[in-house]
């Protein structure tokens, strides 16, 4: 499948003697500035009909035309999987991921991932950088993820992403007994000796931000929300897992399963059983790119997790 771009615009005053590379990405702003120079070195991008190189000096009234041709990429494979639709229209698409779903196809999950759904439903998603994936969620974490449906608004999107302009919250309970919300401001990278982890970095990593507050206390447990600044991966397990409240069910960043003293054969199936980490994206709120309106959208707890602070309510 192929994707067509034909657009064109005239060099203003105000960029009269700039860089072509920097006129481009002031007039067509929909479009990352790597894509809009490789279109300007293949071609595809044109001033009064001519080719030209990034660096030349362009001047008002010069006529800047794109017209581009995406290729698909065919080592994607479209899989008919069911995806829960939570909105979609002709730039976005808001989905509800399950538990046990990978986002991306990787070595270990060349296919059954989101993406193999998305190409199935959207087939022009081909077209698109990661299939329109902006962000995602870890392969057992639940919850609310935006996708673009076009070019402009994949691009839209990741400069939102950059400048933290989408609000997306969290639920979780974790192992132990919070006394108050607060903020994590530590940077995270790869962990230095198990390179499948990551770890708060205070020298390599990059910078980290999580917001958390009680929505109820147990005991020996607290069902928390969370905010994020930044999207590091498995960010809100790694600051948890930092400030010794670990996500109940994360093999990876829990340390050694502990039984909570005065725990029942009731609580302990069912931590020794949950079968993922306890957190899930609720809540994401992005401005749309097309119209600028805001938008939100909620979503309910998974049942996992619903039953488990059932049976946490009913002990004393």
């Amino acid at each position: 499948m192929k994707e067509t771009i034909q657009q064109s615009e005239t060099v203003p005053e105000h960029l009269s003697g700039e860089r072509t590379d920097k006129i481009a990405a002031e007039l067509f702003d929909d479009f990352s500035r790597s894509t809009l120079q490789g279109w300007i070195k293949n071609g595809s991008l044109t001033v009064d009909g001519k080719t030209c190189k990034a660096k030349d000096k362009q001047f008002v009234g010069a006529l800047f035309a794109i017209d581009a041709t995406i290729e698909s990429n065919d080592e994607w494979v479209a899989e008919d999987i069911p995806l829960d639709i939570v909105f979609e229209d002709e730039h976005i698409l808001v989905i509800n991921k399950p538990t046990n779903l990978v986002v991306h196809p990787a070595a270990g999950n060349p296919s059954g991932t989101v993406m193999n759904a998305l190409l199935f439903h959207h087939a022009a998603a081909s077209t698109l950088p990661r299939a329109g994936i902006v962000h995602r969620l870890d392969k057992d974490t639940t919850g609310l993820m935006v996708v673009a449906k076009t070019l402009a608004a994949h691009h839209h999107l990741v400069d939102e992403l950059q400048v933290r302009n989408i609000k997306r919250e969290y639920e979780a309970i974790v192992m132990g007994e919070m006394t108050g919300g607060g903020t994590i401001d530590e940077p995270i990278g790869r962990h230095p000796r198990q390179r499948t982890k990551m770890a708060v970095e205070p020298i390599h990593g990059k910078p980290a931000v999580t917001h958390y507050r009680i929505r109820q206390r147990f005991s020996h447990f607290t069902h928390i929300e969370v905010a994020l600044e930044t999207g590091r991966t498995h960010q809100i397990r790694v600051h948890m897992s930092f400030i010794k409240y670990p996500i109940v069910g994360d093999t990876l960043y829990g340390g050694r399963f502990k039984i909570p003293p005065g725990a029942d054969e009731a609580l302990i199936d069912a931590l020794k059983t949950f079968p993922r980490q306890a957190l899930h994206a609720k809540r994401l709120g992005l401005h749309h790119p097309d119209s600028g309106d805001y938008m939100e959208w909620e979503c309910d707890l998974p049942e996992d997790m619903q039953n488990l602070l059932a049976l946490l309510e009913s002990k004393p």
